[in-house]
């Protein structure tokens, strides 16, 4: 067995977690980047909640769906604590936080 030749965007995507660390540490950017997270999370929660209430044939499965992949979430949190990559873990919670504020928030437009 030969070790391959390292190609340029062999070394460029190895070295692309680095420059993201990097460009990270600017506070501005780093709360930005939450932002954009929680955003999304918001909007993908919503839209969950809009899909599932307007086909209403699939709300078990739906909240299982949702329910498995907040866990996920929750799983994975430690083992990223303990890595001690701070980024990746808030930009998790906020993704948590943001689908579970876009889910609660569709729950109450029922009431």
């Amino acid at each position: 067995m030969t070790n391959a030749q390292r190609t340029r965007i062999e070394r460029s995507l190895g070295e692309a977690p680095l420059r993201f660390a990097a460009w990270s540490v600017n506070p501005w950017r780093r709360h930005s980047l939450q932002l954009v997270v929680l955003l999304s999370g918001f909007g993908v929660g919503t839209t969950l909640g809009t899909v599932g209430g307007a086909l209403s044939v699939m709300d078990p499965v739906g909240a299982f769906v949702v329910v498995a992949l907040l866990e996920v979430g929750v799983r994975l949190r430690p083992g990223l604590r303990r890595e001690g990559r701070r980024l990746p873990l808030q930009l998790l919670d906020m993704a948590r936080v943001g689908v579970l504020y876009g889910l609660l928030l569709e729950g109450f437009k029922l009431l």
